[in-house]
């Protein structure tokens, strides 16, 4: 692999270097709404220029990754906890929540 230092480039800084310093830079300079607000201008900048097969693909290629890098306890751990939040936000029993799930499905299928 090669040494991208100033050494090895006539004294010019690399690109990953310039890259890394002018990050520092921008991150001294702005705080986390600065972050929050570019971040969702991209969002919909790239909800704008793509359809939703594009979301589909990428939310695929996700999950694929995940389910490769992730065995069966880790979707046991994650469910838990998500039962858990959802239990401790709203209040809504799991008869309630259930009810409710097979409802909307049953609405959907007809």
């Amino acid at each position: 692999m090669a040494n991208n230092n100033s050494n090895n480039n006539n004294g010019k800084m690399s690109r990953e270097e310039a890259g890394r310093l002018g990050g520092e830079a921008t991150s001294k300079n702005h705080d986390k709404e600065f972050y929050q607000e570019i971040g969702q201008k991209g969002g919909e900048s790239t909800a704008d220029s793509h359809g939703k097969e594009f979301y589909q693909e990428i939310g695929q290629k996700g999950g694929q990754a995940t389910s490769d890098s992730h065995d069966k306890e880790f979707y046991q751990e994650i469910g838990s906890e998500g039962g858990k939040a959802r239990s401790d936000s709203d209040g809504m029993s799991r008869e309630e929540a259930g009810r409710k799930g097979g409802q909307a499905r049953s609405k959907n299928n007809d």
